[in-house]
């Protein structure tokens, strides 16, 4: 464990197993629980904590210190926008079932997050860690990415369960993202790449009908006489 740099130990013993146990922490605050030396075979593990940054510092963290950028979000997202040479194995991929539970769950969907925020309808990707470790190392410095932050919260906690010792994400995901900070590919801004579906119109609706309602006022007020002859020539019931 040479160049591992410890700082700090404490002691605990446990008196019904007659064993010693010393507890290490190190400069990045791994923590390694072992058997002092003479007390029987020792074992070292390695448990990493995942570090959440700003924008700012997720930036840093790329440019200075080399980490590499793992977009867990899902294709369509992902598509939109992402940062430029990040590599993307999603967390959740989409159902595509066809067993009667999951075709009702399906249409439910559709008819409410899917139609009103584009959101698929999703499970969780089962070779997700198995893909990430086709890529990366264990030892690998990732800075894992979402939309929001909690799917890269959820996909971070399953790299540091998998062995995965340097992981950081960004507090509440692209979203917070200014632009500029990082150089993105695709048609829309890394900050709104996850907007679709009927919300994405919703401010463009509402300001057509507000230009129209405004024109309408205008014209009842300036052109009284011409508006009167258009309400009587207008349908009554």
């Amino acid at each position: 464990m040479a160049g591992t740099g410890f700082y700090a130990s404490c002691l605990s013993s446990s008196s019904n197993l007659g064993t010693c146990w010393l507890v290490l922490k190190t400069h990045n605050a791994r923590a390694l629980p072992g058997k002092l030396p003479g007390t029987g075979m020792r074992r070292l593990t390695i448990k990493a904590e995942v570090n959440f940054v700003n924008a700012d510092k997720a930036k840093e963290l790329v440019e200075v210190d080399g980490y590499a950028v793992l977009d867990v979000r899902d294709k369509n997202q992902f598509e939109r926008a992402h940062i430029k040479s990040c590599s993307h194995v999603p967390l959740f991929v989409e159902n595509k079932d066809n067993d009667p539970g999951t075709i009702i769950k399906r249409q439910l969907h559709n008819n409410f997050s899917g139609l009103f925020y584009g959101l698929p309808f999703t499970k969780p990707n089962p070779e997700f860690i198995q893909s990430v470790k086709s890529q990366f190392p264990p030892e690998s410095k990732l800075l894992v990415v979402c939309q929001e932050g909690l799917r890269s919260a959820a996909a971070a906690n399953k790299l540091e369960e998998a062995g995965f010792e340097n992981i950081a994400c960004i507090t509440s995901g692209l979203q917070t993202v200014k632009p500029g900070t990082f150089d993105s590919v695709g048609s829309s801004k890394l900050e709104d790449a996850g907007k679709a579906g009927l919300v994405t119109i919703q401010g463009k609706i509402s300001t057509v009908l507000g230009t129209i309602l405004v024109c309408a006022y205008l014209f009842v007020t300036f052109f009284p006489d011409q508006a009167e002859k258009l309400f009587q020539l207008a349908p009554t019931g």
